[in-house]
């Protein structure tokens, strides 16, 4: 495999706002059971609020999953006081459907903790819906343990 991450470039980003926004109203919707008008909304104004400027803020770093010139998926981390230390958080680790299950989510992730190891920072840490069992496996095999479980019932 010839994949790697790189930088997101500024011609970029329009694009990757966009379709990071429509996963995370997905995935609050699908996995998190939120009607679609709650979800978009929700994501309109997490992402008004991380992302206010137009540009990746400071202390994110926005990378491209590429394979053979092709961008295949994104990583999203910044730097975030959590239980009170400093840790690495995983806003967004994605993957295009067509390239799933060759490795690249993987390859993602370790590049995370390199990256939170060249930042000084000594955990990783991230949120991940109940439903989504791909990525909850692949974050178990990496190592990473459930710290906190949020449970509904829908009446």
């Amino acid at each position: 495999m010839t994949a790697h991450l790189r930088p997101l470039r500024d011609d970029e980003f329009e694009g990757w706002v966009a379709s990071s926004k429509a996963g995370y109203a997905a995935s609050i919707e699908h996995d998190g059971g939120i009607p679609r008008d709650v979800a978009e909304a929700k994501a309109e104004a997490d992402f008004a609020q991380i992302v206010p400027d137009g540009k990746v803020p400071e202390g994110h770093g926005v990378f491209v999953v590429e394979d053979d010139g092709e961008a295949l998926g994104r990583l999203w981390v910044a730097e975030r006081d959590a239980d009170g230390e400093r840790v690495l958080f995983v806003y967004e680790v994605a993957v295009d459907e067509a390239a799933r299950g060759r490795g690249l989510g993987r390859l993602a992730m370790q590049f995370a903790e390199e990256e939170a190891r060249r930042r000084g920072l000594a955990r990783v840490a991230l949120n991940v819906f109940g439903g989504n069992d791909v990525a909850r496996g692949l974050y178990r095999s990496l190592g990473y343990r459930e710290v906190a479980v949020w449970m509904a019932k829908q009446l």
